[in-house]
Order: structure tokens, then sequence, then C-alpha cells
């Protein structure tokens, strides 16, 4: 069973520069003490801050730059997948580290690190 993802837990997209960590803001349950995210925590900004440089191809700041290295604007519309299938957190499956969600400049984001050591979901 995967780790239950959490506020601070690393993510790291595959057309980014680098990682950062995962913001939950909304009321939840604390897993080892910070807020336990779900996979509707994927909004741009909110939750998913920015991995520095985009280098997508797909993003139209780097194409018009011919390739260059742009500042990262991530853009995702739907949630993490696939989420828990028993474990719901604010009416919604929670956020475990096999999950991924994708950017539309054609990012995979991922988790890099969960944040919980010892709370784990099906």
């Amino acid at each position: 069973m995967p780790p239950l993802v959490n506020l601070g837990s690393t993510l790291q997209c595959t057309c980014g520069v680098a990682p950062l960590p995962l913001l939950v803001v909304a009321p939840t349950v604390c897993a080892e003490s910070p807020p336990a995210a779900n996979i509707m925590d994927h909004v741009p900004i909110v939750n998913i801050a920015t991995f520095c440089l985009c280098n997508s191809m797909a993003n139209p700041t780097v194409a018009a730059a011919l390739g260059v290295p742009m500042p990262c604007t991530p853009i995702t519309a739907m949630p993490w997948s696939p989420g828990s299938p028993t474990v719901m957190l604010r009416g919604t499956p929670a956020l475990s580290e096999d999950c991924q969600c994708m950017c539309m400049w054609a990012g995979a984001i991922s988790i890099t690190k969960a944040g919980t050591t010892t709370t784990q979901v099906a």
C-alpha cells in the first residue's frame, strides 16, 4: 500500500526543473501532523505552485523562445489519478504516493516524497 500524501509532500514535473512542496489549503484531517490531501488538491498555484522553469515545447512560451526554458505556470485541469479506492477525505479519494497529475503543457507531475511514513492507503 502506498503512503498517504499530505501538506509539504514533494512534487516533481517531467518538464520542470525544480521540485516543489504540495500545498493543502482546504480544512481536512491531519496525517502525521500536516493536513492530508485528496485528488482534488491539484489547483494551479493554490496547490501546485511552480516548478521554476518549464522546458516543454507544448508550452507556448517555450515554443516561442525556440526551446529555451521559460517560467513554469502549471495548468492542471484534471485531478490526480487514480486516488485511493477505499479512503475518502472531504468526500473525495485520498491522494497516495502512486498518483500522477497531468499538466496541459505535457508534463507528468508525480509525488517523489509522500510526507507520511506510517500512514498508508489502499
